[in-house]
């Protein structure tokens, strides 16, 4: 990282020129384009024609991105316009300033409460005296945590903030790094997205908010768990917080590691045993990790297994934060997620931004063929993009040089009013590396093509028994297609089944096949006490009796199948990092009408596709 800003720092001079150069011939680039807009984008155009008048700088719509100098030769995006002001020196070498945001915590909380409090560094732009200034904040709990290597929260993380402090920073924005409770050098327990994170989360941004050298506006960002801090913040309507970045973040804890009753390998340990050692140094503080909801954390994720749900209390609906987002929530949501990501599914991103459209919260997605990672990373997207349907056929074109950019764009007009209103789209990568864009996803000008098991869908191999030791199944397969096949969204598995006992539980894998060669496109999983579908339990522990329809539900896919493939879907008791079900059986399909996959479909030739800036770095190269 530190050689990429050096080198960045060298190329700063000549990109300045350049970029000075490039505004002239992306103007005549821009107009060319929007000629070429089909009608759906014609209002968008217009609008951005329309402001032509005003000096915005570098700012040209994501179309026609690709025909500018972005830096694409690093390991990550580069801004394209310089900031003028300096980070503002303080008394360590990282110029950093820390503090403690002291809040309440109840008492039933117990450990710390009700004595609250957040561990808080952040970094100033050294602006002429008076100017006030946004900032943009990252909770998360691994600053100042031996097992992340993160020396002290006075250091920028390498992650992410040493970027924002190098690009961003001199734009005339803060920049904060916060410990969330029981992490770092914030007190109480390590409370896994709980209440007193929650409020000491909110409590923080009113902080940064209220400063004397702040402007009152505050934008969160993060990935993994700090992707989800920002949708805790956001539930309290906090008028400080004007936008989050939430990338690969959760909306609820349990929606992280469940899918309609099924359990990941994980969930039962996620609280105590991937999290339990954070804030837990051996000093004489650590009584405050004493929290009632640390020692059932364990015991609560076991029992959803077991038992479909949450037996006693409210572990999990304390931690599902979706609802009262949208409930209060008064900003913007500029939502990232990676469409491979193993960590966190990409059903927390779909259909959550239709949520957020729908409910009246000016939100874009971003939504690439990548893993767990950020956009603009070429060395990890690159290591973590594998052949198979699994990111490979989408790099390096998954690769976002345009990020930062596009990220000050943002937050110049939530955070300082400035520059042009984003385009409130979602960008979407097919499977096969294209970029298109639509006005919300799952779009809603989709066909649905309905395959029947047993009819256009032949069974190939496998009886009707699903076994529940993961060993057999049916796997059924189409003809050949006919012309090429264009899929979104969450295709639906409706199918009928019994069981020989109370549950079972079925995965189901979709592929597409050139003869032998078959990647992965997409897969679904259900325990079958949940057959309905969502959350809430279908049946307990009686005995299933009869047929029942299993209304089963993929994670959120972009697919495109080539004529002459052939589209494969096998049916297993469990796949990925699912366990068992605690009901284990064998499950009997119904061939027939009755059993379906539903696939949406669209018109590719009506939509805008781009071509992002190209990679230049070696492993695109190479």
């Amino acid at each position: 990282m530190e050689d990429d800003v050096v080198e960045a720092e060298l190329l700063r001079d000549n990109n300045e020129n350049r970029f000075l150069t490039g505004i002239a011939s992306a103007t005549i680039a821009v107009a060319i384009a929007f000629l070429m807009v089909s009608v759906v984008f014609t209002e968008v155009a217009d609008k951005s024609l329309a402001a032509d008048s005003v000096d915005y700088g570098i700012r040209v719509p994501v179309w026609e991105r690709g025909s500018l100098d972005y830096v694409t030769n690093l390991s990550n995006g580069f801004v394209m316009e310089f900031g003028n002001y300096e980070i503002l020196e303080t008394e360590n070498e990282w110029n950093s300033t820390h503090v403690f945001v002291e809040y309440d915590i109840p008492i039933e909380e117990g450990g710390a409460a009700p004595n609250g409090k957040i561990s808080l560094a952040y970094w100033r732009p050294n602006v002429p005296e008076g100017v006030q200034v946004p900032v943009i904040a990252e909770f998360g709990p691994y600053f100042q945590e031996p097992s992340v290597q993160t020396p002290t929260i006075e250091v920028p993380g390498s992650w992410l903030g040493e970027m924002i402090i190098d690009q961003i920073l001199p734009h005339g924005y803060a920049f904060a790094q916060i410990s969330v409770t029981g992490t770092g050098r914030s007190n109480h327990c390590m409370d896994l997205m709980g209440t007193a994170e929650q409020l000491g989360n909110d409590a923080a941004v009113s902080w940064l908010g209220s400063q004397d050298w702040s402007n009152g506006n505050v934008a969160m960002i993060g990935k993994s768990y700090d992707g989800s801090t920002p949708w805790q913040a956001a539930m309290f309507g906090n008028e400080h917080l004007k936008t989050i970045v939430p990338i690969s973040g959760l909306i609820g804890v349990k929606e992280l590691m469940w899918k309609n009753g099924s359990s990941e390998a994980r969930a039962p340990i996620m609280h105590n045993g991937v999290y339990g050692s954070y804030g837990i140094d051996g000093d004489e503080e650590d009584y405050g990790n004493l929290c009632p909801d640390y020692i059932i954390g364990p015991g609560t994720g076991v029992s959803a297994w077991m038992f479909g749900s949450e037996v006693a209390g409210d572990y999990w609906a304390e931690r599902y934060f979706l609802d009262r987002v949208l409930e209060n929530y008064g900003g913007s949501v500029y939502l990232i997620q990676g469409m491979h990501d193993w960590n966190v599914d990409p059903h927390m991103a779909v259909p959550t931004i239709n949520l957020l459209k729908d409910n009246g919260i000016e939100s874009k997605g971003l939504f690439g063929q990548w893993d767990h990672d950020y956009p603009d990373r070429a060395i990890q997207l690159d290591e973590r993009s594998e052949l198979g349907g699994r990111g490979g056929e989408a790099f390096p074109e998954m690769i976002r040089f345009d990020w930062m950019q596009d990220l000050l764009e943002w937050f110049d007009w939530y955070l300082k009013g400035e520059g042009r209103s984003p385009e409130l789209h979602v960008e979407i990568q097919s499977n096969q590396g294209s970029w298109r864009i639509e006005d919300r996803y799952p779009a809603s000008d989709t066909t649905e093509l309905v395959m029947s098991l047993g009819t256009e869908l032949e069974r190939v191999s496998g009886g009707q028994n699903v076994l529940p030791d993961a060993s057999t199944g049916p796997v059924y397969q189409s003809m050949p297609l006919t012309e090429d096949l264009y899929i979104q969204g969450m295709p639906r598995l409706h199918v009928e089944v019994s069981t020989t006992t109370i549950g079972g539980q079925l995965y189901a894998l979709l592929e597409d096949c050139d003869g032998d060669n078959c990647i992965h496109i997409g897969h679904a999983i259900m325990d079958l006490r949940y057959h309905e579908g969502g959350e809430e339990l279908s049946s307990t522990w009686a005995p299933i009796v009869g047929t029942i329809t299993a209304k089963m539900e993929f994670f959120a896919l972009d697919a495109e199948i080539s004529e002459g493939h052939t589209i494969r879907l096998s049916l297993l008791s469990t796949g990925e990092d699912y366990l068992p079900a605690s009901t284990s059986s064998i499950v009997t399909i119904s061939e027939g009408e009755g059993s379906t996959l539903q696939l949406d479909i669209f018109d590719h030739e009506e939509k805008m596709y781009w071509d992002p800036p190209v990679c230049t770095h070696t492993v695109c190269l190479s």
